[in-house]
């Protein structure tokens, strides 16, 4: 099973400050000061301008559900991977995927940071896949309903981050 999810937030800051704050490394070590479960493993930009950054969450097996930690061989860690590009008239694009430890399921989304007026919108789509017996929907609904809320925070810290950083 799969679930599909489409999520659309807006910023003050301009598609540009968002990209150029992607495009800095003290951005990304400020997003994930205070959670010592994650790591940054790699941060490039490279000539034009395009982001890579990959990021390791350590969760371990105590926050898992019994059921689901049955399944899971050791601790579990969450690998993501972003990238973002500028992609002409004004927008950047870029790709997340998540992939959890032992094949137990991933998600996948395509992003497009949009200008509006002086701010901007970024549109978010994709699909969550657990791979678990029995609770794979209900994680599936879970994840969607978190990343619902997450991306928003995620884009609010950003903007609030470029306001003090410039």
């Amino acid at each position: 099973m799969s679930r599909s999810f489409e999520i659309v937030s807006a910023s003050a800051a301009s598609v540009e400050q968002i990209h150029a704050a992607f495009g800095r490394e003290d951005y990304w070590l400020d997003r994930l000061a205070g959670d010592a479960a994650s790591t940054l493993d790699s941060f490039t930009v490279d000539a034009d301008g395009g982001v890579e950054v990959q990021i390791t969450q350590h969760l371990g097996r105590q926050i898992l559900p019994s059921l689901v930690a049955n399944f899971v061989p050791g601790d579990l860690k969450l690998l993501y991977r972003e990238t973002w590009r500028s992609a002409g008239d004004g927008q950047v694009r870029g790709e997340s995927h998540v992939t959890a430890s032992g094949g137990l399921g991933s998600s996948r989304a395509d992003n497009v940071l949009l200008p509006s007026g002086g701010t901007s919108q970024l549109r978010s789509t994709g699909k969550v896949v657990v791979k678990i017996p029995l609770v794979g929907g209900k994680l599936e609904k879970s994840i969607g309903d978190s990343l619902a809320k997450s991306i928003p925070a995620t884009l609010r810290y950003t903007t609030s981050w470029i306001a003090d950083h410039g």
